[in-house]
């Protein structure tokens, strides 16, 4: 199956990015990377949240889990961990993706998002992510954390927007939507 580059954005010092069009019955799947993620305040969280109206309100119903692996950079800290603060339980909040991202000038964050069947009127709409980043939770030095994201929108009501940002704040990077199929 063959990815197809709908749409980037590139965010420089902006609160937020999403993609109010793209997402469609085109395709079955689509997935959306993210590069160069720096947020301008340190310790911020990276998150998402879907729309069932082209992007005028975000806020569907959402439950979804959250556990990450973790290595300081002095090699004095290793975790692996559910963190069940992450989690949200039929909620309509923003599910985190990257947890207390580093706003260092060499840090970078990275990650995935899948989206299943999103157009679908039947059935749940299915997700999990994937994201890697300097963390300063880690410890006062950071490190590298590694997130795993899964869960699902609990609507019937096709999702046709994403909305990505900071819990607080501005952040450069950016962000690509493919539709695989």
């Amino acid at each position: 199956m063959a990815m197809t580059l709908i749409t980037t954005n590139t965010v420089s010092n902006g609160a937020a990015s999403a993609f109010t069009s793209g997402i469609d019955s085109t395709y079955k799947l689509y997935i959306i990377k993210y590069y160069g993620l720096n947020p301008a305040t340190d310790e911020e969280d990276f998150t998402f949240q879907g729309s069932t109206d082209g992007g005028s309100s975000y806020g569907v119903t959402m439950t979804t889990t959250f556990f990450h692996a973790m290595h300081e950079e002095a090699d004095d800290y290793t975790n692996l961990s559910y963190i069940a603060a992450e989690d949200i339980a039929q909620g309509t909040g923003y599910q985190n993706i990257g947890r207390g991202l580093s706003n260092d000038a060499d840090s970078g964050n990275v990650g995935e998002l899948y989206l299943f069947n999103p157009s679908n009127t039947t059935y749940v709409k299915h997700f999990y992510a994937t994201a890697n980043g300097h963390n300063v939770l880690v410890s006062s030095t950071g490190g590298s954390a590694n997130n795993f994201i899964g869960g699902y929108f609990n609507t019937t009501s096709a999702i046709d927007a994403l909305n990505f940002k900071m819990s607080s704040g501005n952040f450069d990077g950016t962000i690509k939507l493919y539709g695989v199929g």
